[in-house]
């Protein structure tokens, strides 16, 4: 998903540890990753182990000599300089390994301090940032709606809190929510992992958190001192959800196999927006699961658990909207609904509005724009079944004589008869059981 207007500026970089104890890492975790990698790769640099965990050659250095002394691991060749020299595993070394794999799979950059990670979201936050006109007029771009709804989304967004938006199937909920996502401009610091008590959490998700560079090059010498690698640069998170969102998903997930933990999606979308679409679609009943967003959305954090039964707090830094098909009175009691900051109603285009969207749809599906048409389609079509002017309908229906001309080989109509046959297979009559007319009756 193209998020767009992004802000490139730095933000808030972390610090780059120079040892051990800056890192905030437990030593005997370093050990089992360091034995982890080692055992995966069969051999490797100093400087290419370093770069492989995100952190500088000092920080892990004292770690691999005392692994040497303790003959795990030994130097089968050595190099002009500290970075050049190869690690391996002794058969010491490998009985130590496979013990580390059996207690937790992960491999790669060492992972951050639950710490770090909270004082991290807390400098890059979302509450400070702020929405003009300009920049959500570019963020809807050639969407048409009201300026008064504009002014409503802009002041939500704004708020730092909550957003509701709720009307009937159609209005375009689901594209302004999608609009909006641009509005989450910035670069954040993510980490690939945290760590909590022994175990550890993965944070980065590659199809959430989109990098805004490249790492450089593993065969550079001078990347040695260059930033924390251990967390990475991305557009601040965007993650979208709908009706395959159980409470269970909002929990951290321990993979049996790879043995380590899977942040939930709210976690992931810390310092971002998360859109959980089509909200009273979930399996379970919608109120069971606004409550496991009660204490998050009006304390700001949330509670996780591991299996050992150790609980901790993380941060809840995210813009929420929620658009459902349900009236407010069908998702919350006044308590939960007060906890949502923003309740905005998306309803029917006026006429104006609606033939603009027609002219787009025409646009999109390569056909002239003709009057003619959004009449017929205005007076009549909507006339006779009492709909209301819903945005979605132009691009739905005119998509549908697009597709039957592709298959004829001829050129799209916009005559009565043809979006006639297109509205009835959109809207799907059941009269007499007859289905949708044909064009050759």
């Amino acid at each position: 998903m193209d998020h767009g207007l992004v802000d490139t500026s730095t933000g808030h970089a972390p610090v780059p540890p120079r040892t051990l104890d800056e890192a905030h890492l437990p030593e005997p975790m370093l050990i089992e990753l360091l034995l982890r990698h080692l055992a995966r790769a069969g051999e490797l640099k100093a400087g290419e182990l370093a770069w492989r965990l995100g952190v500088a050659l000092s920080v892990i250095e004292p770690t691999l000599n005392f692994l040497r002394i303790e003959k795990v691991v030994e130097v089968p060749r050595r190099g002009s300089f500290d970075a050049d020299v190869s690690y391996a595993l002794t058969d010491l070394g490998r009985q130590r390994a496979g013990e580390a794999f059996d207690k937790c799979r992960y491999v790669g950059p060492a992972p951050v301090s639950l710490a770090d990670y909270l004082a991290q979201v807390e400098r890059q936050s979302v509450k400070g940032l702020r929405v003009d006109r300009e920049q959500i007029g570019a963020a809807l771009g050639d969407a048409v709606v009201a300026e008064s709804l504009v002014s409503r989304l802009g002041a939500a967004l704004n708020s730092g809190r909550s957003i509701l938006m709720y009307g009937a199937s159609g209005t375009g909920k689901t594209y302004l929510a999608e609009r909006m996502v641009r509005t989450a401009r910035g670069a954040v610091f993510v980490p690939h992992a945290v760590h909590v008590d022994g175990e550890i959490v993965q944070v980065f998700d590659p199809i959430v958190h989109h990098l805004l560079e490249e790492p450089a090059a593993a065969s550079k010498l001078d990347r040695l001192s260059v930033g924390d690698r251990r967390w990475v640069r991305t557009r601040r998170p965007v993650v979208v959800t709908g009706g395959e969102l159980t409470v269970d998903m909002l929990d951290l997930q321990f993979e049996s196999h790879s043995r380590f933990y899977i942040a939930p999606p709210q976690m992931k979308a810390n310092n971002g927006m998360m859109i959980l679409d089509d909200l009273g679609r979930q399996r379970i009943p919608v109120r069971e699961l606004l409550n496991r967003w009660i204490v998050p959305l009006d304390r700001h954090v949330d509670y996780m658990a591991l299996h050992t039964g150790t609980k901790f707090q993380v941060p809840f830094d995210v813009t929420v909207v929620f658009s459902s098909n349900l009236s407010p009175s069908d998702i919350g009691d006044p308590a939960f609904l007060r906890r949502l900051g923003y309740k905005i109603h998306i309803g029917a285009l006026d006429e104006v509005g609606y033939r603009e969207v027609f002219r787009q749809a025409c646009a999109r599906a390569d056909l002239p724009y003709d009057e003619y048409a959004a009449d017929f389609l205005i007076r009549v079509l909507h006339a006779e079944n009492s709909l209301p002017l819903y945005a979605t309908i132009p691009y739905d229906v005119i998509s549908k004589l697009r597709d039957r001309a592709t298959f004829l080989g001829e050129q799209p109509r916009l005559d009565p008869d043809s979006l006639r046959w297109a509205w009835d297979l959109y809207f799907a009559p059941d009269e007499d059981l007859g289905g949708a007319r044909s064009l050759d009756d």
